[in-house]
């Protein structure tokens, strides 16, 4: 049987994994499109004594059953994909999704990888990256001498060229989407990867399909409330606590049947 001291210990275990979800999202509460976690949690079995509807003599029936919970743990931490704010830069390079959906960069080693961290920047050739280097993928490069870079909301590119009157077109920005975002795997730096639960992923034009469209000038903010993460801060302090203290009542308990009976 699962005693209580057990019980209470699955309850630290598993509000100490909410307190380090809540203490990285204050950790990114600044970090340019930063997604709160938020830890969900899901009982253990149930030790049944005697089940519902059980015969309870003659026509007679339990209306209710005998059980007793083993305790929580925690069934996953699911990210919130609410938009941030929209924070102006006046940087015509610095790009936000506002709506559905990812800029697609690639990493050194070929592989794909998302992102709402729009601050790119061109690089030694022409080509824009991330702040760790990463291409914007399809590459997107500015010709030497290009100025009055602009975006569309739909993504096209644009610059007046040296020699030329009338603005050049120069690619497109593209919107990766999946239809389920929260499925995504976190990569550390402002990326995510594909995965099995995100499904496959989806291009196009910002504006189309259901993906949003691309604001030039502007990044997004972490979408971290510290008011909503420090009272959940709380609230997991105190229920911590009370777990703590059922731990104690529970010892105590055990020491007086040993000393006493």
């Amino acid at each position: 049987m699962t005693s209580a001291l057990q019980i209470a210990r699955s309850g630290l275990d598993a509000l100490d994994s909410r307190m380090k979800v809540i203490s990285n999202n204050l950790a990114n509460v600044n970090t340019t499109g930063f997604k709160r976690d938020r830890a969900s949690f899901e009982t253990l079995m149930y030790q049944v004594t005697r089940p519902a509807g059980a015969p309870a003599g003659g026509d007679s029936q339990y209306a209710a059953g005998l059980g007793t919970g083993t305790g929580v743990r925690v069934a996953g931490s699911e990210r919130i994909h609410i938009q941030g704010a929209l924070t102006q830069t006046d940087n015509a390079l610095d790009l936000a999704v506002e709506g559905a959906g990812f800029f697609q960069v690639a990493r050194p080693d070929g592989t794909l990888a998302y992102t709402r961290d729009g601050a790119f920047k061109p690089d030694s050739t022409g080509r824009l990256v991330t702040g760790t280097g990463y291409r914007l993928t399809p590459e997107l490069t500015l010709p030497e001498g290009a100025s009055a870079v602009t975006i569309a909301p739909d993504g096209t590119v644009s610059a007046s060229l040296p020699g030329q009157t009338e603005p050049a077109q120069l690619g497109q920005v593209q919107v990766a989407r999946f239809l389920n975002p929260a499925g995504l795997q976190p990569l550390g730096e402002n990326l995510y990867g594909e995965s099995a639960a995100s499904g496959a992923v989806q291009l196009g034009a910002g504006g189309a399909d259901g993906a949003g469209v691309i604001r030039q000038g502007a990044l997004e903010a972490s979408n971290v409330s510290t008011v909503q993460e420090l009272v959940d801060m709380i609230e997991t302090q105190r229920a911590y606590e009370v777990n703590a203290k059922v731990i104690n009542a529970a010892d105590e308990m055990a020491k007086y049947v040993n000393q006493n009976v």
